[in-house]
């Protein structure tokens, strides 16, 4: 469902994480077996409470434990539930002994002490993509291994587009595909949706045209900045976007582009299936960059993670368990089942191989970023209620791009002291 790739790509619960984090800090982990599982049980914290026994991610993670030579007690959580009981247990020091937790939040559980570093558990992630490792450093230290990763494009509908005279190829930067929404509205139709709503989901909307600005989160009102989100108030004022973005979900969004009157929609890798169900033929391109190529888009995705125990005799087969489940052979079908990009080449390459439609994507991830990266860990989430609400607040007409970006400037500068 898209409801639930969406919480499982982006983690909204990032902000409610951080108002109890403060209570964690400081705090060791699990106090052990008995603080957890004991003796020949291990157990296993995930946010995919979809997959039921006999699924292949149980029967994966049964296989896993097997053969590390222990008994593997899973259970799966909503993202948000997960993050909150996953900072409640290393608190309370009954955390799990192995946790898959969505890449934003890694941070969060990191600085409250709640993790184990790579370094510690001699985890090797040399075989994942740099810019995915991004999402799971805080201070020069990684704190897991990525499982797989989901991000945005532009999907385009075929048929409109050919009516409103526009070869999709000519879409290489923000004034062509300005052009190209010209002409659709022209042709009597509609140009694009997106989510721009006042959550972290607008904020992972509005980032690849932040991003493709040449902006930075530390600068929130940079001249780069203020242009992206003066493309998009444009984009309002001409009718080339409706004003329902202003309140849609990424949901709501592609129920739009659905309806088939609108030739690009931005959504994520997790509207594969329902893609199929439209009454069109449908192409994707990257987000492109102001000046052309593609956009850095935020990672959606998790990272598989040892918490900290006291016992640490038990660490040797969480690095089993975590190495088991993000090898080439298992992430090839685990991401398949996922709908994810596989966090290494070789996998990404198989991935092609069985399915060319998933090229673009696999070019978009390698070309995305973690939003807590660039070690701005912590201090991610009060910038993003930033800049939604800036967004909000020139989209809305309530103040300039310049305005709205400046008082977020103030504002999350004064937050992240």
């Amino acid at each position: 469902m898209a409801t639930s790739a969406w919480r499982r790509g982006v983690a909204g619960a990032t902000l409610t994480a951080l108002t109890i984090a403060g209570a964690v800090t400081g705090c060791a982990a699990n106090d052990g077996p008995d603080g957890g599982a004991g003796g020949g049980a291990y157990t296993v914290w995930d946010p995919y409470p979809q997959f039921a026994e006999g699924s292949d991610w149980v029967k994966l993670l049964q296989s896993c434990g097997s053969a590390a030579g222990v008994t593997v007690q899973r259970t799966g959580y909503d993202t948000t539930d997960l993050t909150n009981k996953a900072l409640l247990a290393a608190q309370q020091r009954h955390s799990p002994d192995v946790l898959i937790i969505d890449n934003p939040v890694i941070s969060t559980l990191a600085q409250a002490g709640a993790l184990t570093s790579t370094d510690e558990t001699k985890l090797d992630t040399s075989a994942s993509a740099p810019n995915l490792l991004g999402a799971g450093r805080l201070d020069g230290r990684t704190y897991g291994v990525p499982i797989g990763a989901n991000t945005l494009a532009l999907w385009y509908n075929k048929d409109l587009l050919r009516k409103a005279g526009v070869e999709v190829a000519s879409v290489t930067d923000w004034p062509s595909l300005t052009a190209a929404l010209a002409k659709v509205k022209a042709a009597g139709k509609k140009g694009i949706t997106f989510s721009a709503i006042g959550t972290e989901e607008g904020s992972f909307q509005f980032l690849p045209w932040f991003w493709g600005s040449g902006a930075q989160l530390t600068a929130l009102d940079s001249p780069a900045a203020v242009s992206a989100l003066t493309l998009w108030k444009d984009w309002l004022g001409r009718g080339y976007a409706p004003n329902s973005v202003i309140n849609n979900t990424q949901t709501t969004s592609w129920q739009e582009f659905a309806t088939g009157d609108y030739a690009f929609a931005e959504n994520g890798t997790w509207q594969r299936a329902n893609a199929e169900k439209l009454g069109f033929e449908y192409g994707i391109i990257p987000v492109p960059a102001s000046a052309g190529g593609t956009a850095p888009a935020p990672t959606g995705g998790e990272f598989v993670s040892v918490p900290v125990q006291r016992d640490t005799g038990r660490y040797d087969v969480s690095q089993q368990l975590v190495t088991c489940l993000t090898n080439p052979d298992n992430l090839l079908r685990t991401d398949t089942t996922l709908s994810y990009v596989a966090p290494v080449a070789v996998v990404q390459a198989k991935q092609v191989a069985a399915d060319a439609g998933l090229k673009v994507w696999v070019d978009a991830v390698n070309a995305a970023k973690g939003r807590t990266g660039d070690n701005l860990g912590t201090r991610y989430p009060k910038i993003s209620e930033q800049l939604w609400t800036a967004v909000q607040g020139a989209l809305s007409g309530s103040k300039t791009p310049q305005a709205a970006l400046s008082a977020a400037q103030d504002a999350a500068a004064a937050a992240t002291r």
